[in-house]
């Protein structure tokens, strides 16, 4: 099923508090569970821009972020009568699939030794960078493997959780018996070290 095109758009912009623009987005999702295509063209619209910045953040390569958000927002069409706004508001769900989808096709990207290497490079440092350059069909996820490894232990761990396992920093800190500002620096750090690695400004 493709993405539905715009026949009319109602929505040109975003405004008004966060409360304000979420009501609006529960609005459009109503609508687009109903089949409205128009709403979904407002709501591509209104939130495409953050769902694209997720997934950069996490795939680095902008071709590959672009395919992830037009999966995102063709799950976002054919699921929109799955949204429960008791659950949570419209951007945290979305943003959630998105990260999802992110994750997804960082694990597709690498074959199931790659994998192994990146959950296992805290004890298998010595292995991680010929798996890294012997494995996986995709360059990038090579070099993000590679770059874990120049980590040190504690911060790969931090990032592994939190951008892999998708868990908060509080569910990071108390999965690793830390506190939370400890965590933030370890990932703070750790990201800085890995965009340094993988040449990103």
């Amino acid at each position: 099923m493709d993405i539905p095109n715009n026949p009319g758009s109602r929505v040109t912009e975003a405004s008004g508090t966060v409360a304000d623009v979420n009501a609006q987005l529960a609005l459009l999702l109503e609508l687009m569970a109903q089949g409205d295509q128009a709403a979904f063209a407002d709501f591509y619209r209104l939130t495409s821009r953050r769902v694209f910045g997720m997934a950069r953040r996490v795939l680095v390569d902008p071709g590959l972020s672009e395919d992830t958000t037009q999966e995102v927002f063709l799950q976002v069409w054919q699921g929109a009568v799955n949204f429960n706004p008791d659950a949570g508001s419209p951007m945290a769900w979305l943003m959630t699939i998105a990260h999802r989808r992110a994750i997804d096709r960082v694990r597709s990207a690498q074959s199931a030794t790659d994998r192994e290497a990146m959950f296992g490079a805290a004890n298998h440092g010595t292995e991680h960078d010929s798996v890294a350059e012997e494995a996986g069909s995709r360059l990038e996820a090579e070099a993000v493997v590679r770059c874990l490894g120049t980590l040190t232990e504690t911060q790969r761990e931090s990032v592994r959780l939190a951008y892999y396992g998708g868990l908060t920093y509080r569910e990071v800190a108390e999965h690793l018996g830390a506190a939370v500002p400890t965590i933030k620096s370890r990932i703070r750090d750790g990201l800085l070290r890995l965009k340094s690695c993988l040449g990103v400004g």
